[in-house]
This record gives C-alpha cells, structure tokens and sequence, in this order.
C-alpha cells in the first residue's frame, strides 16, 4: 500500500489544528488512560491500525492491562471495565457510529451520570480528534512505523 498525501507537510497549519485539539485534551483534566480507551476503542471501530498501534502501545506504557486491551472490542461482555468506562466506551462507540442512528437519550445520560460536565465535554472532544485522527491516517494511508 502506498503512502498518500502528508497534511503535515503540504498545509501544516490544517495539522497544527488537530494538534490544537490534542493539546487542550492533555490539558482537559481527562484520565490519560480513560483517553487511551476511547483512541483505541474508536481505531477498532474505524479500521486505523496506524492508530490502533500507537494507542494499545500508549496504553500499555500508562499502566494498561494487555488483557483489557485484548477484550476492549468486547467490553459489554467482560466486568474489567469500571461502570465510568463502559459509559464512555458507550458514548464512544454511539459517537464513531453515527451512520447507525443518533446518541441515544440513555447512552448520553448514562455518560452524565458518571463523568463531571467538564469530564463530559472533554470525552466529547476526545471521541472527535481520534474519529479525526482514523480518518486521516487512513485517507492518506499513514503506514505503521
């Protein structure tokens, strides 16, 4: 597969943006690793083994387990997950799936229920740069390092 169009270095400015949106979610408040659940959850979805490489990699290096990462595309089947990250594995995978339908009431409420408002809009910005992300690694056919 050959490689296509680096942003980066064709229009740096449209790439700083994204780097924009990273910089507030490192700043946000938002768990590092709950953060690293939602890039590798969303890069299933998506197909971005580009990203599903940094992220599982980015993880693991914070502490994650190889087993929850493992079972992460099964998550609603296992009990490794805290009641906060299925909420948000939820709302992630809703927000990465919306040809399938709206956020439903009871998937966004149950994410209100467990995340601060601040914890809420964070995760809201984190499903979109890594949905973002997905979609120009796999545009451009960024290839794993």
């Amino acid at each position: 597969m050959e490689t296509r169009i680096n942003i980066s270095k064709v229009d740096p400015k449209a790439y700083e943006a994204m780097i924009g949106l990273e910089k507030y979610l490192m700043q946000s408040g938002l768990d590092k690793t709950l953060y690293e659940l939602i890039k590798t959850r969303a890069s299933q979805i998506n197909g971005c083994a580009y990203c599903l490489n940094m992220h599982t990699r980015d993880a693991m290096e914070l502490g994650e387990t190889p087993q929850r990462l493992f079972l992460l595309d099964a998550w609603r089947e296992t009990k490794l997950f805290t009641d906060k990250e299925r909420a948000v594995l939820a709302l992630t995978e809703s927000m990465t799936l919306l040809s399938n339908g709206q956020v439903t009431d009871d998937i966004y409420k149950n994410a209100e229920t467990h995340l601060t408002p601040n914890e809420l809009a964070a995760v809201i910005m984190a499903v979109v740069a890594i949905n973002g992300w997905n979609r120009i690694a796999i545009t451009t056919r960024t290839l794993l390092d």
